[in-house]
């Protein structure tokens, strides 16, 4: 059998199978080990430091999520390790969704080179995207109906409430987003959104403004400390299998030593077993 024609069907095969787990590939120079690719450029060393994660977890890993931010930092080198990323998952991790971390959103003029440079250029499965300018200039992106397109709704910084918690008829605007995005913006079945795994009661919110098929992505597990089995629970109770639960620097850091993709796949495996432990009660 061949990868099914668009993401939303990959990543329902991934839910059947009990797969929820995201490595979240946020890779700062900075924090690579000093045995991987001594003595090379930056970017180079992030793509080897990339290609040894996804070889350790690709038997764990429902999807790879690179944020543009660590390879944009880079300049040219940095946009020429984003795509030899995306390349390296592909060829190791073949059944993987691939998802850029971009939160992009611009009229929709200019959204049309962000499709473009993501899901051409890069060969992106899916994208995170920014609801503020509403759906009418998200139309290049909800075009793509074999595309998955993660609308911001309720995100797992600090300070995410001081706008996304404002009241308007009655509900905080991350709801009104969450209805938007399936009421309005589904039409091609490709949409999910992004809620943080540090606010699980807004998650719970949020489920009961969407189909329970509708894909949420959870970043702020591990490192952020959101709580996974709140998390699980909340879906469970909405009867929902449709999401994937992201961590990136509790994985990727594991260990600053020569074993750190055997590092790097332990704490995957411990996180994914903390997944389908809660899923379980």
């Amino acid at each position: 059998m061949g990868r099914p024609d668009s993401c939303a069907e990959l990543l329902r095969g991934h839910f059947a199978a009990g797969r929820h787990l995201v490595v979240g590939l946020d890779t700062d120079p900075a924090r690579i080990p000093a045995s991987v690719a001594p003595g090379a450029p930056a970017a180079e060393r992030v793509v080897e430091f990339n290609r040894a994660i996804v070889a350790a977890t690709a038997d764990l890993a429902a999807a790879y999520k690179p944020n543009s931010a660590f390879y944009e930092a880079l300049g040219a080198d940095g946009l020429r390790a984003l795509e030899e990323t995306f390349a390296a998952v592909r060829e190791a991790a073949p059944g993987a969704a691939t998802i850029l971390d971009a939160k992009r959103a611009d009229i929709g003029s200019t959204n049309a080179g962000y499709v473009a440079a993501a899901f051409e250029r890069l060969g992106a499965d899916a994208v995170t995207v920014h609801p503020y300018l509403g759906g009418e200039a998200l139309t290049p992106f909800l075009e793509r109906g074999e595309k998955l397109v993660f609308v911001l709704a309720r995100t797992s910084n600090p300070g995410a409430g001081e706008l996304q918690d404002l009241v308007a008829g009655g509900l905080p605007l991350y709801r009104h987003v969450a209805r938007a995005v399936a009421r309005d913006w589904n039409g091609a079945g490709n949409c999910g959104l992004v809620v943080g795994a540090t606010y699980p009661e807004e998650l719970r919110a949020v489920r009961e403004d969407v189909p329970a098929t509708m894909p949420i992505l959870i970043p702020g597990a591990g490192a952020q400390g959101g709580d996974v089995a709140a998390v699980v629970a909340a879906n469970r109770e909405a009867g929902s299998d449709a999401y994937l639960v992201n961590a990136s620097r509790s994985i990727l850091y594991a260990s600053a030593g020569e074993d750190f993709a055997e590092a790097a796949r332990a704490a995957a495996q411990s996180l994914d077993e903390e997944i389908r432990t809660a899923v379980e009660v």
